[in-house]
Formats: C-alpha cells, structure tokens, sequence
C-alpha cells in the first residue's frame, strides 16, 4: 500500500502535463514550494485547467502552499 502523504495523480489531468510545465514550475518554485496564487497564475497564463496546474506541480516535486481556495 502507499504512504499516506502520497497524492492520487488523476489520469484525467496528469495525462495533460508537459516536460514544459514542470520546468517551467520548478523554475518558478522556493525550496520546492509554490504559492497557489502563482500556480493558479501559471495555469491561466498557460491557458490550462488548475488541475493540470496542480498535477504539473505534483509531478515536478512541487509542493503547493499558502491555498485558500483548494484548487490544488
């Protein structure tokens, strides 16, 4: 069984991520962190869903921080 801090990759959304996306994520990361104003910047600038977004940032080894919204 998996570790219960292990998300879910959704196929739905994790089947639309890119190499793109990740590096542009990670570029754009502290420490590993990203704030989800600027995740959620990214994804309407790259013109993609948040959940793309989000599995982008799950991929890269992203974490997403400071979310009030819950869109990640």
């Amino acid at each position: 069984m998996s570790s219960g801090n292990q998300k879910f990759a959704d196929p739905r959304w994790a089947g639309q991520v890119t190499d793109e996306m990740m590096e542009a994520i990670r570029a754009k990361a502290d420490n590993g962190k990203i704030t989800c104003p600027v995740l959620r910047k990214f994804a309407e600038d790259s013109g993609v869903p948040y959940k793309v977004a989000g599995a982008a940032a799950d991929a890269a080894g992203v974490r997403v921080h400071n979310c009030d919204l819950g869109c990640f």
